[in-house]
């Protein structure tokens, strides 16, 4: 395992540091979480013009080619600046889905697209059942002549209210076991019968319940296989849950950074908080617990990239790492910042909410760590 970085991705870690932080301030963050839209068009033109959106695609498709830890190098950084949007929905969840399974067709009109920031896409899974396991997917798509017909509901639907398209997981017939039977669509967002709701979060991220009612989509949009499209989720929860376990790690960093300069500056009692030996403590602790997750982290995305089979039960391992110390890091922070750090204005309030939007995200650690109890014999 070499995880040296390359020229190219120090500059890339650079840049994406210094274009977030003049681009996306804070005070920017704010605003979009009450934006109706949730991003900003003119930023994800300019982030586009980057290359961000086709950072991992070939060339031809209107790409930069580059690798997959490139791709965990830049969500990194917008965890640490909390970026808004559906770049993660588009690119993270729905472009890898349609790189890695799509037809020679699909990925010409839909990678040429997401790189060049035309369209937005959202991944359209969960469900009432409340599990990202394949027996949660209970929504119907049934075979009427060239097209399916789509009918359900699903729940935490991330940018459905501003998608150009979806890619939905369906059941399309039951099986001896949950995973037989699972077929993705592409559907148009804009299809007769669909409706997206956005629903209210911890996290203002632009969440939504979306209904589908006799929706029509082509056989021709058929992601993977038919009835086997549960493969397909698992390669692109695997990339998915990887970046975001990164992302949390920048947000994190950012939280030990700033608690770290406060309370080196607050004066308490005569000295600085800095000065008290059980704050040190939750700072070492909190310095221990980002680098660990950093740590194994870059190792589960380095054998992602690979395509090596131990990166389920590590991906699955940092996952539930996150889970576990994300809220914990920011929560120190918060506490160790005091009443300001309660506040709508300070920035520390924006970490804690999202440390709590990411824990839920592709699986809660129950579910993890039943995975890895399977993985390892159990």
């Amino acid at each position: 395992m070499n995880l040296d970085f390359t020229e190219e991705q120090d500059m890339l870690r650079t840049a994406a540091k210094d274009f977030l932080t003049t681009e996306c301030d804070k005070t920017m963050v704010r605003q979009l979480e009450e934006d109706e839209k949730g991003y900003s068009p003119e930023l994800w033109k300019k982030m586009a013009d980057l290359g961000w959106m086709g950072l991992i695609f070939p060339e031809k498709y209107g790409g930069t080619e580059m690798d997959f830890m490139s791709l965990i190098i830049l969500c990194e950084e917008m965890g640490r600046n909390i970026l808004p949007g559906p770049f993660f929905s588009t690119v993270v969840l729905c472009g890898n889905a349609i790189l890695d399974s799509g037809t020679d067709v699909q990925k010409d009109e839909y990678l040429t697209k997401i790189a060049s920031g035309d369209i937005i896409m959202s991944w359209v899974q969960t469900e009432p059942t409340n599990t990202w396991g394949a027996g949660g997917i209970e929504v119907k798509a049934v075979a009427d002549k060239d097209d399916f017909v789509i009918n359900g509901t699903k729940l935490f639907v991330a940018d459905a209210h501003v998608a150009d398209w979806m890619i939905v997981v369906t059941r399309t017939k039951g099986g001896a076991k949950p995973e037989d039977g699972v077929t993705l669509f592409l559907v148009d967002a804009k299809s007769p019968g669909i409706t997206a709701i956005p629903q209210p979060t911890v996290g203002m991220d632009k969440l939504c319940e979306v209904n589908f009612k006799d929706v029509k989509v082509p056989k021709g949009n058929i992601i993977g296989k038919l009835d086997k499209g549960w493969e397909v989720v698992e390669k692109t929860l695997l990339k998915a849950s990887t970046c975001k376990c990164i992302e949390s790690v920048g947000a994190m960093q950012a939280t030990v950074d700033m608690t770290n300069a406060y309370i080196k500056d607050r004066v308490q009692y005569g000295r600085p908080l800095a000065a008290f030996q059980v704050l040190q403590f939750d700072m070492a602790n909190a310095l221990i617990k980002t680098t660990t997750l950093r740590e194994l982290t870059y190792r589960a995305a380095w054998e992602a990239g690979e395509g090596l089979p131990e990166a389920a039960t590590d991906v699955a391992m940092a996952k539930s790492w996150m889970n576990d110390t994300f809220y914990w890091v920011v929560e120190r922070g918060v506490q160790l910042h005091g009443a300001i750090g309660t506040t709508r204005d300070h920035d520390m309030g924006l970490y804690y909410r999202r440390s709590k939007c990411a824990e839920c995200q592709f699986g809660d650690s129950d579910f993890l760590k039943e995975k890895i109890a399977k993985d390892i014999g159990l």
